[in-house]
């Protein structure tokens, strides 16, 4: 059986507040990967749930995590397809998607 492993870092300040995220993959080659933001969501067999960890620099942008959020939805829809087939939940992810990216794009020209 081959194995991956995907590792991050976390440099905190003295207030334990992330000031740089890096991670290295065994499938992505030897170099060092940077990141302002993680979202990671792991479903735990035994609680049935779940478990989440969400983290993002201070020198990450609110603009770019807004679009960092409606991304994430977006890939969802993508896992709702290929995981459930389930194109209707899909399509109304990405509705929501849509709305929400024309909402940002109001607020980044100074519209809303």
């Amino acid at each position: 059986m081959k194995k991956s492993e995907i590792r991050f870092s976390i440099a905190l300040d003295d207030k334990k507040v992330p000031e740089a995220i890096s991670w290295s993959a065994t499938d992505a080659g030897p170099d060092i990967h940077f990141a302002k933001a993680i979202n990671i969501a792991v479903w735990d067999r035994e609680q049935v749930g779940t478990m989440k960890i969400d983290l993002w620099t201070k020198d990450m942008p609110t603009d770019e995590m807004k679009r960092f959020c409606v991304d994430n939805m977006g890939s969802m829809a993508e896992n709702i397809v290929s995981a459930t087939n389930d194109v209707e939940m899909a399509k109304k992810i990405r509705a929501l998607c849509k709305e929400l990216s024309e909402y940002l794009d109001q607020q980044e020209q100074g519209l809303s």
